[in-house]
């Protein structure tokens, strides 16, 4: 029979790329003290990473050694653990669609849970609570359009607004003009008078 350690890293590497365990999980094998401490034991041992406070997931090993998940994987295994939405923040989304050349130094993702720092390896990545008419459309690109024109402004939503009538699939398009009720009034004004060109 399996030791504690032994079952949690048998269920660890039955995960795919990013895949996501928590020690309540393994609550019905032994006490809480125990499962913590199986688990410090595997992530000291470099067997399994910690991410986050009770989240942990299976380092990926390549022929260059070790290294974190990749972060959209574990997100996304996150976010589906959790129940939460978890997005790209408006800074991505305006790269993505084509607003901006720049690309954001640090990894920030918009979450409908609480704000919270995620440990990969050397690197850090940072879930921040946002409000919901800002993940009132996922992660779909109508929900980019509206994430982008936040993190771009007021001031420059026009230009944005433009490009995006030209580049986003039109049943998104419709999808941005019909979420208009949910947002704030400067974007919701500036996406009537783009709709209102047409």
């Amino acid at each position: 029979m399996n030791t504690l350690p032994e079952t949690i890293l048998q269920e660890a590497l039955s995960l795919p790329e990013g895949g996501v365990l928590s020690p309540k999980e393994f609550l019905h094998l032994g006490s809480r003290s125990a499962v913590d401490q199986a688990f410090s034991r595997l992530a000291r041992m470099g067997k399994l990473l910690r991410v986050a406070r009770g989240t942990y997931s299976v380092p990926v090993s390549s022929r260059f050694g070790q290294r974190a998940p990749a972060v959209e994987k574990l997100i996304k295994a996150l976010a589906e653990q959790s129940g939460e939405i978890v997005v790209p923040h408006g800074a991505n989304s305006a790269n993505a669609l084509g607003l901006t050349q720049q690309v954001p130094i640090r990894e920030v993702y918009l979450t409908s849970g609480k704000t919270r720092k995620l440990q990969l390896g050397r690197s850090e990545v940072l879930l921040k609570h946002a409000p919901r008419w800002m993940l009132a459309l996922g992660a779909r690109p109508a929900g980019a359009a509206i994430r982008a024109l936040a993190w771009i402004g007021q001031t420059h939503a026009k230009t944005s607004l433009t490009s995006l009538h030209r580049t986003l699939p039109a049943s998104e398009w419709q999808a941005l003009i019909q979420a208009r009720a949910t947002l704030p009034g400067w974007m919701a004004q500036a996406i009537g008078k783009e709709a209102a060109r047409a």
